[in-house]
């Protein structure tokens, strides 16, 4: 090699992703506008700005999971827009959506969330189980192995989603907002484990998107965005040299366009003054709050005075919310006492709770209403009289700057207008103190600061007291005092400073952390029973061994990966390659969902309960209640006659077993009364001189009053009552005739064969099983797949090598096993309970059932295609199972008399099929020979919906 080449400057990689005018719309919001982008390949990528600007839309476009509607989208050196590219570059993509834990399943324990994983990507045995190993040990989740996903702490939950993403050692790692949310500690922790990975992995790209500025200056490269497009791009510094900023949040607000930073000014905070420290405003003594075993707010003492901006600091689960909501009266405290203006917290002290304002942490007004409606509405339910109201709102709308938007709708308004709002309707009705719970997540800098101003302006000019909840350390610092709230318990309380000062600190965030270390390694030395296992907001669920604890305790969360940081536990290895995730139809990814699907089914106890009671509850339901026998109908008699002939005629009717008299009826008015109360459904009128005229031959007439609210029950009470009167009047004319009855010539006899009583019940609870097998299973497969789509771990369909044909069928699988198990239980309820005989094929049943739950199970995955809730899912399931197979399979009336379309679906439904198999064999003996016909439609139906459900089932979000 010649000294030039030697020293010739190295040729910089392509860019990992390369975005030419993407844009990206929602309806008619613009999410991204024609985005430019190159980013560097083999750096850690920063993304900034707030929500709402489309950072979590650029990287499910860039992860492949939502596909593009505009411009062209490169990565990894190929168009994503290409089916075959996405596939050949997924197993080196790893997402990790935003949102604490939401690609991963709660009931699923920490090592079977990473080996769900690791089969996907196609790891053997052998293989999975050391790449399991070394990421928990990296990562200090070895010792939580089989603790449940749902029972981890927001910074453990975080790890594990970092393992999962690891398993299949990809070249570019996607953090949607990965600390968001978690305690500093666990996300100095974090951030160091992605550094030393990043050293064991040479050239792995990173791209992450945050909401702390702090964290986006370790970063490589920033691309700060804002209103869906870019607003700059480079390193930390060169961003700050560009604005002539000392920090990075400065930076941001000096890079947005002017009219949206107009009239933004550095926050001044002027001292709170020394007369307002006497009264106190908010006092709490060992509150505490349980949710069965699980402690959420463990014994929080504090006390708060007039005027004062007090602060709540600590991650997502800490216990922040559920103390302001015991403190509002919304929650009654398991324990302690809390005390408002020196008066015990009571929701029903209207006079206190009127001087106190909630701010909740999601936006909760009422998005069909406008801003002024919206202030009004809340302006009388605080009863502020009716001429005040108007005045009240002006008011309202110009101190919080709503004068422009007063009739806009909620929706339409930007995030920062929209938590304006909700501090404008908390105080409309002028309170002495606010509660608001973490205001300004997601909101923009110059939108948070113009926050601030106003709520500095009520405690310092309206002496209003505050009480806010914040993750963020920078609006920490901003109070007069902060408790420090970890694990539902009150590490520390004073101000800002002083907490530096007294750790020693350079920043609060390292005193934070420092407060957090020391309260982990004193929970570490505390000896804790056998079975405690940390819950997800960090207190402690008592599980007496269940559940999957390891029985050590994980300090809250910031938990075991401080001792693997520490130590320097070894990353991964990553020298020997991955073998490529098998191409086409992969029996492993199958298993691995069906294995995944059978554990969370067995784990769920609602749907559990479902799947293996319901259809037995609903048979026992139906069976007994839905009876067309009509007998013990309960009449009465009007007897004008009072004679032992209209005696003997009402003796023949009460002796049947169709009818049961009841007390006789005084007059009509009786006779209406009873029959509008549903006491009798039949009234018999006998009119005077009822024997008298049979003697001499006259035609009488007998009055039969039926109630006909049920035309079907009315019709056979009527015919019941001819055919007993034709039976009586044959009886007298024999007695009074001497001499024999003629013959006639040809009589009618009447055979009802396979059910010689002509009862409903064999008809009915045979007829049960058809319709409860496609009900109930259908329900369970939409609700599977729906349930992913709800809770956010579809996204795992969309960036794994997992094809459409694998997700359904192992999903499937374990609801066909379930489907077959409720076949058998339903039989030997019709047999044991119902005493139905089983006189046919019991093989040919089991063969047909088969089919049939094949293709009751694939039903319900082409029903969830179109479904995006549980509920919807719920409801759509059971309204097209239901009302084809009990109006079009002839299960009420035979399929041969429908007509039009009603005749269509009854010759193709499958229970229509299953219904002829079913009858077949439990009433007429029939076997395989004789139900042939009825299997070809049920063979094929199963795979035509299977294929249909995989058609209509996207690989991207759209």
């Amino acid at each position: 090699m010649s000294a030039e080449a030697a020293t010739a400057p190295r040729e910089a990689p392509p860019p990992v992703a390369r975005l030419a005018g993407v844009s990206l719309r929602y309806g008619a919001t613009v999410a991204l506008g024609s985005v430019d982008l190159a980013i560097p390949a083999g750096c850690m990528v920063g993304v900034i700005g707030p929500d709402g600007v489309g950072k979590s839309s650029l990287f499910s476009l860039i992860a492949g999971s939502r596909a593009g509607q505009g411009g062209r989208i490169e990565v990894l050196g190929g168009d994503m827009a290409d089916p075959r590219h996405r596939r050949a570059v997924c197993p080196r993509v790893a997402y990790m959506p935003q949102g604490l834990g939401k690609n991963l399943y709660p009931t699923l324990s920490v090592f079977e969330n990473v080996d769900f994983f690791g089969r996907l990507f196609g790891h053997g045995t052998r293989e999975r189980q050391r790449r399991i190993a070394e990421l928990l040990a990296a990562t200090g989740l070895a010792p939580f192995a089989d603790r449940p996903a749902g029972k981890l702490s927001g910074g453990m939950k975080q790890k594990l989603g970092l393992c999962c993403a690891l398993i299949h050692d990809p070249d570019l790692l996607v953090l949607d907002e990965p600390t968001t949310g978690v305690d500093p500690l666990s996300r100095r922790q974090f951030w160091e484990l992605v550094e030393r990975i990043r050293g064991g992995r040479a050239g792995m790209s990173v791209l992450i998107a945050t909401a702390y500025m702090e964290e986006a200056a370790r970063f490589d490269w920033l691309v700060a965005m804002n209103a869906g497009g870019i607003l700059a791009t480079g390193t930390p510094r060169e961003l700050l040299d560009q604005s002539g900023a000392a920090s990075l949040e400065e930076a941001f607000i000096a890079l947005l366009p002017p009219e949206q930073r107009a009239g933004h000014r550095a926050l001044v905070i002027p001292p709170r003054p020394d007369d307002a420290a006497g009264t106190t405003v908010i006092e709490a003594h060992d509150l505490t709050m349980r949710f069965g075993e699980f402690v959420a707010v463990d014994h929080v003492s504090f006390r708060i005075g007039q005027g004062e901006i007090f602060g709540f600091l600590g991650s997502n689960g800490c216990g922040k919310t559920t103390t302001m909501k015991m403190l509002t009266g919304l929650l009654e405290a398991s324990e302690g006492t809390a005390s408002l203006f020196g008066r015990p917290v009571d929701p029903r002290d209207l006079d206190t709770r009127r001087r106190v304002g909630y701010m909740s942490q999601s936006f909760s007004l009422y998005t069909e209403l406008t801003v002024r409606q919206n202030l009004v509405l809340h302006a009388r339910l605080f009863r502020i009289p009716e001429a005040r109201i108007a005045a009240r709102v002006r008011e309202m709308a110009e101190r919080f700057g709503l004068e422009s938007v007063m009739d806009a709708l909620p929706e339409s308004l930007p995030l920062g207008q929209r938590q304006r709002l909700s501090l404008a309707v908390a105080m409309i009705h002028g309170p002495e103190m606010l509660i608001l719970d973490e205001p300004t997540s997601g909101v923009d800098p110059v939108a948070r600061d113009g926050f601030w101003q106003i709520m500095i302006d009520l405690a310092r000019r309206d002496r209003v007291t505050i009480f806010i909840s914040t993750h963020f350390m920078n609006e920490a610092e901003r109070c007069d005092r902060i408790s420090l709230m970890h694990a539902g318990r009150v590490l520390v309380s004073d101000a800002p400073g002083a907490l530096v000062a007294a750790r020693g600190a350079d920043t609060l965030e390292q005193a934070f952390i420092g407060y957090l270390e020391e309260a982990n390694a004193a929970a570490s030395a505390e000896t804790e029973p056998a079975g405690a296992v940390t819950g997800a907001g960090g207190g402690v669920i008592r599980t007496g061994g269940a559940g999957g604890g390891t029985g050590e305790e994980a300090a809250g969360g910031a938990g075991g990966a401080a001792a693997a940081v520490a130590t320097g536990t070894p990353v991964p290895e990553t020298a020997a390659q991955a073998a490529p995730a098998p191409a086409g139809f992969s029996l492993r990814r199958l298993y691995s969902y069906t294995r995944r699907e059978s554990l969370e089914l067995r784990r769920d106890p609602i749907r559990l309960t479902l799947a293996l009671v319901g259809s037995m509850i609903l048979m026992l339901v139906m069976g007994f209640g839905i009876n067309l026998d009509v007998e013990k109908l309960a009449f009465a008699y009007l007897d004008r006659d009072q004679t032992p002939l209209s005696r003997d005629y009402l003796d023949n009717i009460s002796g049947s077993r169709y009818f049961s008299m009841r007390p006789p009826l005084k007059d009509y008015a009786d006779l209406d009364r009873r029959m509008r109360s549903g006491e009798i459904s039949l009234g018999i009128e006998i009119p005077p001189g009822f024997a008298r005229d049979l003697e001499r031959g006259t035609p009488v007439s007998v009055g039969a009053w039926i109630d006909g609210a049920m035309p079907t029950r009315g019709e056979t009470v009527r015919g019941y009552v001819l055919g007993m009167h034709a039976h009586w009047l044959a009886t007298q004319a024999r007695q009074r005739s001497s001499a024999a009855p003629a013959l006639p010539l040809a009589v009618i006899e009447t055979r009802f064969r396979y059910n010689p009583d002509v009862k409903s019940l064999p008809a009915m609870a045979p007829g049960m099983i058809p319709l409860l097998l496609m009900l109930i299973p259908a329900m369970l497969t939409a609700l599977s797949v729906v349930r992913e789509k709800e809770l956010g771990s579809i996204v795992n369909l969309y960036v794994t090598p997992v094809t459409r044909l694998e997700f359904l069928l192992g999903k499937q699988i374990p609801y066909l096993v379930v489907t077959m198990l409720n076949f058998a239980l339903l039989v030997l309820l019709a047999v044991s309970v119902f005493e139905i005989p089983l006189k046919g094929s019991l093989s040919a049943l089991t063969a047909a059932a088969f089919l049939y739950a094949v293709v009751a199970t694939a039903f319900g995955l082409v029903v969830s295609a179109f479904m995006r809730t549980q509920v919807a899912a719920l409801f759509g399931t059971a309204v097209l199972s239901i009302l084809p197979a009990i109006q079009f399979s002839g299960m009420i009336e035979p399929v041969s008399s429908l007509e039009g379309i009603g005749a269509f679906i009854g010759r193709w439904y499958p229970t229509t099929h299953f219904l002829v198999v079913v009858r077949g064999v439990f009433s007429k003996g029939l076997g395989f020979s004789e139900l042939k016909g009825a299997f070809p439609p049920l063979l094929c139906a199963g795979p035509l919906l299977i294929t249909l459900g995989a058609a209509l089932l996207k690989k991207q979000e759209r």
